[in-house]
């Protein structure tokens, strides 16, 4: 029996997303900073005579465990058929990645990374695990931004927010795109955060007031904004000490939430 080989998908988080405009075909633009967390989905794969996925983990309720799901597709796709175990330890739809990250970690465990874009728009920056600068629907990657590591918090409320509810309620769709991103880690990069945006955080809180509680529960935080469409809030803290003290507080006073704090991955020291 062959043993089975194992990935981590790390939650994906936008440190900015800004929406600079819409295709034709309905596809929204993005120029978006998007960061990965040292918390993360696991993954262990093998060779079988059927395909079969089993979901265990914290959050597996509610995660399909057949076709349907994003790594059934993407092991299908690279052909055979395989014996998977996912491990939900990140809430899903939680505008942290979610099945786009367990997805690449097929395609990297199976060294095929050229079926991202047959999987969604989130797949192909999930490939690689370091700091990016996602454009036009996805498929633009700028991977050498000397990001500095950030001590963060993540908190979600637990509520399920929907995607094409969120950008349509967006005001306008065709806002400006990043200014000039610092060029070295040392570079004054909370000034330069405070600078950009989500533009779906506005039209997330019109969906679901209650994201307003999690980014009140940071407000202790050099910096604390939405990640993707939601619901997950992020807050910079000036190190992992101070970032586990408030997830601490914030557990307390919300048990019911998620709440962690984690460092930034793949990125320069700060």
């Amino acid at each position: 029996m062959t043993a089975p080989i194992k990935a981590r998908a790390p939650a994906k988080i936008n440190l900015t997303l800004h929406v600079t405009g819409q295709r034709d075909d309905g596809y929204h633009l993005l120029d978006s900073l998007v960061v990965f967390a040292d918390v993360a989905d696991t993954l262990s794969l093998a060779p079988s005579d059927q395909m079969r996925l089993k979901v265990d983990g914290p959050f597996a309720d509610g995660v399909p465990a057949d076709a349907s799901n994003l790594v059934w597709k993407a092991a299908a796709l690279c052909g055979g058929a395989y014996d998977i175990v996912l491990t939900k330890n990140i809430p899903h739809g939680a505008g942290l990645g979610g099945g786009s990250a367990d997805a690449a970690a097929v395609l990297r465990l199976l060294d095929r990374p050229e079926f991202a874009p047959e999987l969604g728009a989130d797949v192909p920056v999930c490939l690689w695990d370091r700091p990016q600068r996602m454009r036009g629907i996805g498929d633009r990657l700028d991977r050498h931004h000397p990001v500095p590591s950030f001590a963060l918090v993540l908190v979600n409320p637990g509520l399920h927010v929907a995607t094409p509810d969120v950008f349509s309620a967006l005001d306008t769709k065709s806002n400006g795109g990043l200014t000039d991103i610092p060029k070295t880690p040392d570079a004054d990069w909370l000034t330069w955060l405070r600078e950009q945006r989500n533009d779906l955080e506005p039209a997330a809180l019109s969906v679901a007031p209650g994201i307003a509680h999690a980014l009140d529960a940071l407000r202790d935080a050099q910096l604390a904004r939405m990640s993707g469409s939601g619901s997950t809030c992020f807050g910079i803290y000036p190190d992992i000490a101070q970032a586990t003290g408030a997830a601490s507080r914030i557990a307390r006073v919300h048990p019911e939430w998620w709440v962690t704090a984690c460092h930034t991955i793949g990125a320069q020291p700060s």
